[in-house]
């Protein structure tokens, strides 16, 4: 998905103005749009507000995409966001963990869409890692992965400092901003540790 050659073609022709290529993104990601819109409860006017601003979002921010093939998940975190001020604004309180699905079909959408969230920011914590951190990782998590003594070879590292980097490496994967709304939420004045 990361390279998806068609949505990094559209991304491209759309910032070049190409009308066609807007009107593609807009059919191909409008019922994600709309999914997501569903999961948080909102009836269709609001559905329909969240979606003009997500689309206006997309024209102001569509430049400034780093990995365009992620447009999906970059849409997906964008409507979220939109139906969490439209619920703040109207000072409606809607736990997340309490949201039903109304539509019995789409609780697969709805899973997917969960997952693709959680991919895009992972990605995006990924991407903020050093080079070094990444090339360790991207090892270390090849199916199978090599033995520790080819990947020492292969990065120029001691066999005996892969286990610590890779533990620096996720630490600080852990605790990378773009993973924030991923966590729970905590109580006021607790910190995650």
């Amino acid at each position: 998905m990361r390279d998806d050659p068609s949505v990094v073609d559209l991304v491209r022709r759309a910032r070049d103005g190409d009308k066609g290529a807007w009107d593609e993104i807009v059919e191909r990601y409008a019922t994600l749009v709309w999914g997501v819109c569903r999961r948080y409860g909102l009836s269709g006017p609001d559905a329909d507000d969240v979606g003009g601003a997500v689309w206006l979002r997309l024209v102001e921010n569509l430049g400034t995409i780093r990995e365009p093939a992620a447009l999906a998940g970059w849409l997906a975190t964008t409507t979220r966001r939109e139906c969490l001020q439209l619920l703040r604004s109207k000072k409606r309180s809607v736990p997340i963990e309490d949201l039903e699905v109304t539509d019995s079909g789409s609780p697969a959408a709805d899973e997917w869409l969960l997952v693709e969230e959680q991919r895009h920011a992972l990605r995006m914590a990924f991407a903020e890692l050093s080079v070094r951190c990444r090339e360790l990782l991207s090892i270390l998590f090849e199916d199978p992965p090599p033995a520790y003594t080819e990947i020492s070879a292969t990065l120029a590292m001691p066999v005996g400092a892969i286990g610590p980097n890779r533990k620096r490496c996720l630490d600080r994967l852990r605790r990378s901003r773009s993973l924030d709304d991923l966590r729970p939420a905590t109580p006021a004045g607790i910190g995650h540790g």
